[in-house]
């Protein structure tokens, strides 16, 4: 059976010129507002007007683009190393679409496609939303192929063990137990938690993890905790929020950790190594440091290809 692996994220804005596309895809998903299209729609447009101008000038403070996109092009390029089928991003709301992808495994003939969602632990507004893409995509294009999902894997011991080796490279020759150690999660809207999405438990599951990870290899931290970012809007959110913790300081040494991310973009390189930088900076903090996510380290390769592996032998 012909087979092809999509790597599914939300994606990141390849120009400036493309956030607000981005931004309109993203508050479209039923999975991010879930309300009536109309409400959505009158809601979005009013966040879009809002916010446009200060995450166009983010981007441009970025160097105009998204790190995601050019990262993610030289993970494909090793796993496609070390896999027998064409692999394809599809991202959810900005090129490279889900569409793009489907239309050449179409033209090859690929009969069953192996999903890795780029989100280790599973949510409505993530992994489900870039799965139902795919499954609209498909239908929409009269294309019907075996489609198969990798299972969250914040939980597996290679994934642990990636981000205990991050989190340790992040510090290099720094004493571990000066510093607090602060698992940066995005946040969530906490009436998608009420209404029964698993993400704040396997986030929960994966702190817990990685804690355990690094007692067994005797690092100690003075302290670690689980925080959450990207507030957007005035409901109530998932906390502790990231902000409020750097604003009023217990200890003047950290370590971001940018759980839940796996690539590095506008979250982790402007949000968490920039804007809340500048907060810490304003406190006089001692050291501030962020840890990068996996990009195309060998590790993440490493997981990736054996999960598809372990589904495409089945």
């Amino acid at each position: 059976m012909k087979q092809a692996l999509l790597l599914l994220n939300m994606g990141g804005p390849n120009t400036v010129e493309e956030v607000e596309l981005f931004l309109r895809n993203m508050f479209a998903d039923k999975h991010i507002l879930p309300m009536n299209p109309y409400l959505r729609r009158f809601i979005a447009n009013r966040i879009i007007a809002k916010r446009i101008d200060e995450v166009e000038e983010n981007y441009r403070l970025l160097g105009g683009a998204s790190p995601l996109p050019a990262i993610t092009n030289k993970l494909i390029a090793k796993i496609k190393q070390r896999v027998d089928m064409p692999v394809y991003a599809a991202m959810r709301y900005v090129p490279p679409f889900a569409q793009e992808a489907l239309l050449r495994c179409k033209e090859k003939g690929v009969e069953e496609l192996i999903l890795f969602p780029m989100y280790p632990q599973y949510s409505t507004t993530t992994t489900l939303s870039s799965v139902e893409d795919v499954e609209q995509q498909c239908e929409a294009l009269g294309y019907a192929p075996k489609i198969r999902v990798v299972d969250p894997y914040y939980d597996d011991y290679d994934y642990v063990e990636a981000c205990g080796m991050k989190i340790l490279e992040a510090m290099e020759s720094k004493k571990t137990q000066e510093y607090d150690l602060l698992l940066s999660a995005h946040g969530l809207p906490v009436s998608i938690i009420k209404a029964g999405d698993p993400y704040e438990k396997q986030i929960e599951g994966n702190v817990s993890a990685i804690k355990t990870w690094l007692a067994s290899k005797g690092v100690s931290f003075h302290d670690i905790k689980l925080v959450y970012q990207s507030k957007v809007g005035k409901s109530a959110w998932l906390e502790p929020n990231l902000a409020d913790v750097l604003r009023n300081p217990t200890h003047r040494k950290v370590l971001i950790y940018p759980l839940a991310f796996t690539i590095d973009n506008s979250e982790t390189v402007f949000e968490l190594d920039i804007e809340h930088r500048e907060i810490a900076d304003k406190l006089h903090y001692e050291d501030y440091v962020v840890a990068r996510c996996f990009n195309d380290d060998e590790r993440f390769v490493d997981l990736i290809t054996k999960r598809v592996s372990q589904i495409a032998d089945r």
